[in-house]
């Protein structure tokens, strides 16, 4: 199992950094997501469903994204969500806004990937802890930059 939890401090109002949270913005902050629609539920709302298609290279993935938790408060924002992806990998992440000021914003990254099976459990092994703190980190740094310069 990988589990992470990271943070950083982006200068931009928390409503501002929020909306690429949502359904119409999440391409921007991940790139990677080829669909991302809603089938069931709302969007601002734990329970929601989404089906949700990715790309890694030629490999293209389509899974079903479960909010778990969803609250949108004045100085705090949280949104956890949960899916397996290709049967082998069992991920839950959320993202947690805090309003440090007007115009900064503090978010908190955390999460785990689990292998589902066998294969997921195996593959995980391989999967150097270096490497999956730089998806992370590169997350965070994307999320910034697109708050920043919104």
């Amino acid at each position: 199992m990988i589990i992470w939890k990271e943070e950083t401090t982006i200068n931009a109002n928390i409503e501002q950094v929020w909306e690429l949270f949502r359904d119409k913005n999440i391409k921007r902050i991940m790139p990677k997501v080829i669909s991302h629609e809603l089938v069931e539920g709302e969007e601002t709302v734990a329970g929601a469903k989404h089906q949700q298609t990715y790309g890694e290279g030629k490999r293209v993935e389509t899974y079903i994204v479960h909010t778990l938790a969803y609250e949108d408060h004045e100085g705090e924002k949280y949104k956890k969500v949960n899916f397996i992806l290709g049967k082998a990998f069992d991920t839950t992440f959320s993202f947690k806004l805090l309003k440090e000021s007007e115009q900064q914003t503090r978010l908190i990254y955390e999460g785990q990937n689990k292998g589902a099976n066998f294969v997921g459990k195996a593959m995980l092994k391989l999967t150097g802890k270096k490497q999956d703190n730089r998806v992370v980190l590169e997350f965070l740094e994307r999320v910034k930059k697109e708050a920043e310069s919104s």
